[in-house]
């Protein structure tokens, strides 16, 4: 089994958010990833097929454990694949370790949003609302969403209250401020998208290597 250092993505669990003295002396918000290792599982035409997070048997489906034991691995929660520039650097049973990134790199980290079910127009849309004073009957109210004889319609796109939270989320950019390769952790200045030990995909920045 050997371990590789020449990807630049990975599989990562939200541990939490923490603070960290910087070295101008102030304090920044940081967010820890449990980052990988993530073991390579199979190689097709343009991605690689990787596992992380180890689990019991009885949480995965049958015919999942049976292709984990066919490979002779660990049974993991979960199995992504992830688009790579040359697979050709890469064997089954690999590992992808949170190594791949330095301190000072920059990257993009993508997520699901944590879901705050049906909510109304100045939640989801912030929107300023009516006077709240006396006299006023609308307060939070959606009121008139569109014009009557012309264009006797509602436009596409308007504001309206509904589904919030809950959809893939990308924050782009965010610092790395320290990789614990010891403890597969990787401490990135900023949030990320997602609850407590939700997973993560983390990549190095698109727009800081084109600028670069």
């Amino acid at each position: 089994m050997g371990v590789l250092n020449t990807t630049i993505k990975i599989l990562g669990k939200k541990v939490g958010m923490t603070q960290v003295f910087g070295d101008d002396g102030k304090v920044r918000p940081v967010t820890v990833i449990e980052a990988g290792p993530c073991v390579v599982m199979g190689l097709n035409e343009k991605n690689i097929k990787v596992g992380f997070g180890d689990t019991k048997e009885s949480k995965v489906k049958k015919p999942q454990v049976g292709e984990f034991k066919k490979l002779n691995l660990g049974v993991r929660r979960y199995v992504r694949e992830l688009r790579v520039a040359d697979k050709g650097n890469y064997k089954v049973g690999d590992e992808i370790k949170v190594d791949i990134f330095q301190e000072g790199d920059f990257v993009d980290v993508s997520g699901v949003s944590i879901g705050k079910g049906f909510q109304g127009g100045m939640k989801r849309w912030h929107w300023m609302g009516t006077p709240m004073t006396h006299g006023s009957m609308s307060h939070r109210r959606v009121g008139s969403i569109g014009a009557s004889s012309d264009p006797s319609r509602v436009f596409k796109g308007k504001t309206m209250a509904g589904h919030m939270g809950h959809q893939k989320v990308t924050v782009q950019n965010l610092k790395v401020v320290k990789v614990d390769l010891a403890n597969n952790m990787l401490i990135v200045e900023g949030a990320v998208p997602g609850y407590k030990s939700s997973l993560l995909e983390i990549r190095k920045s698109i727009k800081k290597q084109k600028k670069a």
